[in-house]
C-alpha cells in the first residue's frame, strides 16, 4: 500500500463526502481509491469511513485521523515546496473558479503571461458565477464579488469596480430615456384599466444560489433606492447578462470596465448618470483551514498585477 497516497485519497473523500468525488479530483480510477481506503482500514485496524445511500461521513475515529492526517500533509507539502523554491518555479496544476465576464475580459487574455511565467504550472479554470463548495469540489482558489458572509474563508482584496446603468439605444429609442430610478417602475393601472401601463424592463440578473432577481441600487445625495422593476428577461451569468442589455431587452447595471468598449462604439448609452451604486470589491478568496502552498502564492500576486489597471479606487 502506498500510505501516503492512501492519506491524500482518504483526506479527499472526507472533505467532498464521495469516493467518486475523490476519485475525479485526483485524477484517480474509481477502484483504485476503494482499495486503498479499504487497505488504510485493514492497515489501521479502524473503520475510518461510514457510507450511507447519499454520502460518506467519517466515522469518530475517522475524524481524529483526519485532523492528524490534514496536518501531515501540508507539513510534508510545505517541506517539498521549501526546497523546491530553492531550485525551481512553483509547479503542479491548480484549480481556480471565477465568474464568466470576469475571466473573458480580463483573465484570460492575460494568462499566456502567466504561463510564460510559470511554465510548470498548469491551471484549470472553471468559469462560473454560481457559489461553491471550494473544499467540498477541490477548488484551489476563487475570485469572487461582494462583501464576503463565510468566515471561514480567507479573502485579498484585489479591486473595485466601479458600476453603470444602460441599454441600448434601439430600446431607449422604443421605451424612452427615465429621469428618475423611479421611473423603471412598472406603471399603475388607468382608471377603468385592469392592466399595467408598459413601463420600462429590465435586464435582469438573479441569484443562481437563491433563484430571486437582485434589484437595481440607486445612490444621490444620502439617498439610497432599490428598484426591482419588471424583468421580462433574466439571466444568471454575467456574459449572458451583458448580452441582454446589447440585445434591447432591458435597461441593467453591470460594471463599467464591461461595457466601455459598447459605450465607446454606441451600442449601449449610460442612463441615469446622477445616480451611482456603490463600487463592487472583488476578492481572492481560498480555505483558511488549506495550506497555501507556493501555487497559489504565485497565482494570487499574479492575479493583483493583472486586475490592477481595472481598479476604480
Amino acid at each position: 500500500m502506498d500510505q501516503l497516497l492512501a492519506l491524500r485519497v482518504f483526506v479527499r473523500i472526507a472533505e467532498t463526502g464521495a469516493f467518486s468525488r475523490a476519485a475525479d479530483s485526483m485524477n484517480i480510477p474509481r477502484p483504485t481509491v476503494t482499495k486503498l481506503v479499504q487497505d488504510l482500514e485493514r492497515h489501521l485496524g479502524a473503520k475510518l469511513l461510514q457510507r450511507t445511500t447519499r454520502r460518506v461521513s467519517v466515522t469518530p475515529e475517522g475524524a481524529a485521523y483526519y485532523e492528524r492526517a490534514t496536518r501531515l500533509i501540508a507539513e510534508l507539502e510545505d517541506m517539498d515546496e521549501s526546497t523546491m523554491q530553492a531550485r525551481a518555479q512553483p509547479r503542479g496544476r491548480i484549480r481556480v473558479d471565477i465568474g464568466s465576464v470576469l475571466a473573458n475580459m480580463i483573465l484570460l487574455p492575460a494568462l499566456p503571461g502567466f504561463r510564460a511565467r510559470y511554465p510548470e504550472l498548469q491551471v484549470d479554470l472553471g468559469v462560473s458565477d454560481r457559489p461553491l463548495d471550494l473544499i467540498g469540489e477541490g477548488v484551489d482558489c476563487v475570485i469572487r464579488g461582494g462583501e464576503l458572509a463565510d468566515t471561514s474563508l480567507v479573502a485579498r482584496r484585489i479591486a473595485e469596480l466601479d458600476w453603470v446603468t444602460c441599454a441600448s439605444p434601439v430600446y431607449l429609442g422604443a421605451r424612452g430615456t427615465p429621469k428618475h430610478p423611479l421611473d423603471l417602475l412598472p406603471g399603475e393601472p388607468k382608471p377603468g384599466d385592469k392592466a399595467r401601463v408598459p413601463g420600462h424592463a429590465i435586464a435582469g440578473y438573479f441569484s443562481s444560489l437563491t433563484g430571486r432577481a437582485f434589484p437595481l441600487e440607486f445612490h444621490k445625495a444620502g439617498e439610497r433606492l432599490l428598484v426591482p422593476g419588471q424583468s421580462d428577461v433574466a439571466v444568471n451569468e454575467s456574459t449572458a447578462h451583458l448580452s441582454t442589455l446589447l440585445a434591447g431587452l432591458g435597461i441593467g447595471q453591470t460594471f463599467k470596465f464591461a461595457v466601455a468598449p459598447h459605450l465607446a462604439s454606441g451600442r449601449l448609452r449610460t442612463v441615469l448618470d446622477d445616480w451611482t451604486r456603490p463600487r463592487h470589491p472583488l476578492h481572492l478568496v481560498y480555505p483558511s483551514n488549506r495550506h497555501l502552498s507556493a501555487k497559489v502564492r504565485a497565482f494570487a500576486d499574479w492575479v493583483a498585477e493583472v486586475f490592477a489597471p481595472f481598479d476604480d479606487r
